[in-house]
Order: C-alpha cells, then structure tokens, then sequence
C-alpha cells in the first residue's frame, strides 16, 4: 500500500513589493501563521523607507507590530488576492502529489495558504510576490513555452496525467492567476496576455468565444475593457486577454498594484453573496480618484453584465488599481455570458437594496448611488442595447461564431427579454 506524502505547511512567508513606479521589489514585511488568522507585520526597514505605501488601507496601515484580520477573516483580502484561485490551486497539489504516492489534487486546501502563496509563479497579478527570504528576493519564473505546450500540460492535469519537468515548470507561471478554468501566461513582444482555454464540456454553446464577443461589444458599447483576440491551437480556441498591471519603461517592467472589489468590502467567499452593486459605489464615491467618472463606468459594467447574460459578475471579477491612497477602477476583464436555464437569472452582486434579479429596472433604482440622473442612465443603457445590436453580426463574424450558437446566444444571453421588464417602453429595442 502506497503511503500519503507527508504535507510540510510554512510558517511564514515574506512579502515583497514593487513600490509605483519601480522595477524591482523590496520587502515590505512578514505573513505568519497563527491557530485560525494569518497576522501581517510590517518590517522596521519598509516603514523608514521613503515612498513606502501600505498595501492597502484600512486593513493593512502602515504601522509596527502585527496587524491581525478582522474576525472571520482569516489573512488579509489584499494578501489573498496574489494568492492563486482554484485552477492555480489545482496545478500546485497536482505537481505536489502526482507520482509521490497519490494524487490528491481534489483536496487543495490541505496544503495550507502559505504553501500556494510560496509556490505558485512569481509573475502574478498585481504588485505583491511572496518569497521565503526577507532578503534575497529569487522569482519563481515559468520556462519559455509554447501555447501548445501549455495547452498540452493543461490537458495532462485535466486528465491526471503525468508532467515532464520543463511542462510543469512552464504551467507553474500561471498558477497565480486567479479563476477556476485552465488559464496559462504567454507574451509577446512588450506585451503579456492571459489565455483563456475550455475543454469538451456540457455547455450549449462555445464559451470562450462568447466572451471573446461580449468583450468586444463591451468595447464598442464605450466600456473601459482589457483587450482581447481569439486564436486557435491543437484545435482548439483559445481567448487571450491583454493584461493591464504591467508597464514597460526603458527601466524595465513596473507592476500596479492591485485589489479586488471583495478586499473593498472587507469580505472573504465565504460572504460573497453579501456584495452589492451600491456599497461597491459608496466606496467608490469617497475613496476613487475620479469619483463621478468611476461612478458611471460601474453603472455601465452593471448594466452591460445583465444585457448580456454575464450572471457571473462575482466581487472577485471586479477590481481597482490601489496607488498607496486612491482607487481607480481596473479595465473590465471577465465578462462572459453564462448559461441559463429557461428566462430567469440573477447576478452574482445584488444590485439594489437586497435585489439582484436580472433587470435594468432593478439598475435605474438605483442610479442616485452611482451619482446617475434617471435620464442619465436611460441614456447607457439605450446606448448599450443599440451597440449590441447594430454590432452583433459584425462581431460574431469576427469570432467565426457559427450559427447555431449566435441563435442559442441571442435574445437568451443577449438581450433577454428579462432584462427589460418595465422599463419596456422607455428603452429603444
């Protein structure tokens, strides 16, 4: 019989920042483990450092002796968002376990969150990296690979399939990305993109380029949106999202550093479903660097989620660049239409009050919290619907999305007739 490996779970990890503006990271403190939280202390030499931020506030001030979560936290919202998501997670246990007697992929969470956050790739996203040395900074780079190389690792995992060194080195790179569909890290040039890849599933229709389309018309609909282009590799799509929290200079590579809309409400998955459109807002409106501008960008992402079926806009698919002081909102980068069954849907964030059916009505409500007169917002909203439509075709051309799958997509994902529920004759169709 084939024992268990044994599971060594650190202590500690340090954390290292790039600061705005800089190239290379410095050590701005210490995670240790405690019996149910992980405390953040600030090293002496980070808080006498000049230019220092923290790394964000409330939950992290810049101040000397450890800094505990608030109960039920458990380690920091701005700590966990550099953490790897379910997919990163995966890869890790995997690597771990595959061939060292038992592969215990499907319990993670053994493993403990310092064991992800010192293993997964250094090249994550936003400003944060975690080494086990608060002095020598060694990043845990990804070997050159191919797409098709990453695709091919991807399949192995998904399988539960052997890796050879150079593949599960290559896949590590993309472990620090958060979500929890295979993704991988690939560049070129000056410019690094996320892919985005599915395997044979049950969905009804081809998910990665119904994304690819949603983007797109998010794009034209006026949307602040990362950029996005589909490709194809070993036959299959592959959606590759340009990523945003990266800068080069004649220096070399600056980071942004980062926070998800969970870190701003102060909750952890456990309490996601608390998230609400209008307490996103609130935030927004005292803490944003361009409150009124941000306010309208937020309504419209809220809205344009509902026109097309993206249910899936959860707090952690919201995020906003943190500059030691202020927040700006990130370009949206995960609207993706969801299936559904029959015409009923909710959004993953409420939208007013305790309210998060699928309709615009729902949105108009609560227009004064995004500054928005009601005129105001009948105007996005008309301006969204005519952009969806008048670029439809065009768009779905352009993803060579075939027509069973435009005719499962529309007026079911697309322009639901849900979404308009009255408001229908005050909104041109």
């Amino acid at each position: 019989m084939t024992s268990e490996p044994e599971i060594v779970r650190p202590r500690e990890a340090f954390v290292w920042i790039w600061l705005p503006g800089r190239t290379v990271p410095v050590v701005a403190g210490r995670i240790r483990a405690r019996d149910d939280h992980f405390a953040f202390t600030y090293g002496r030499s980070y808080l006498e450092r000049e230019g220092a931020i923290p790394i964000y506030v409330p939950e992290l001030p810049l101040r000397r002796g450890p800094i505990r979560p608030e109960p039920p936290i458990e380690i920091a919202g701005a700590l966990r968002d550099a953490a790897p998501d379910a997919w990163g997670r995966r890869v890790i246990a995997y690597r771990l376990f595959a061939g060292r007697g038992g592969m215990r992929g499907d319990q993670p969470d053994d493993l403990g969150e310092l064991t992800f956050l010192l293993l997964s790739g250094s090249d994550r996203i936003g400003a944060l990296d975690f080494q086990p040395s608060p002095s020598e900074y060694a990043p845990r780079e990804a070997s050159p690979a191919s797409l098709e190389q990453l695709l091919t690792a991807a399949e192995r995992v998904e399988r539960g399939l052997p890796l050879s060194p150079d593949l599960a080195d290559a896949l590590l790179h993309g472990t620090s990305i958060g979500g929890a569909m295979p993704k991988a890290q690939i560049r070129e040039g000056n410019k690094q993109y996320i892919a985005k890849f599915l395997y044979p599933t049950s969905l009804p229709y081809n998910l990665v380029k119904a994304e690819f389309v949603a983007m797109r018309l998010a794009s034209l609909a006026g949307l602040d949106v990362a950029p996005v282009r589909l490709t194809r590799c070993m036959d299959k799509d592959v959606l590759l999202v340009q990523r945003f929290d990266r800068d080069h200079t004649e220096e070399g590579v600056t980071r942004r550093a980062m926070v998800s809309a969970l870190t701003l409400f102060g909750l952890d998955e456990r309490l996601a479903a608390y998230a609400s459109y209008e307490y996103l807002a609130d935030i927004l409106r005292a803490r944003a660097i361009a409150p009124r501008e941000t306010l309208a960008e937020l309504f419209s992402r809220m809205t344009f989620n509902i026109l097309s079926g993206n249910t899936d806009d959860h707090a952690r698919n919201h995020a906003a660049f943190w500059d030691g002081s202020r927040l700006a909102l990130t370009p949206a980068y995960d609207i993706c239409p969801q299936p559904r069954t029959g015409r009923e849907a909710s959004q993953a964030m409420r939208i007013h009050g305790q309210e998060r059916r699928a309709q615009l009505s729902l949105c108009l409500a609560a227009a004064p919290k995004f500054l928005l007169s009601e005129d105001r917002a009948l105007a996005i909203m008309s301006r969204q619907i005519t952009a969806i439509s008048d670029n439809w075709e065009a768009v779905c051309d352009e993803a060579a999305l075939g027509i069973a799958d435009r005719r499962l997509l529309w007026r079911r994902q697309f322009l639901n007739g849900l979404a308009f529920e009255g408001l229908e004759d005050r909104l041109a169709r």
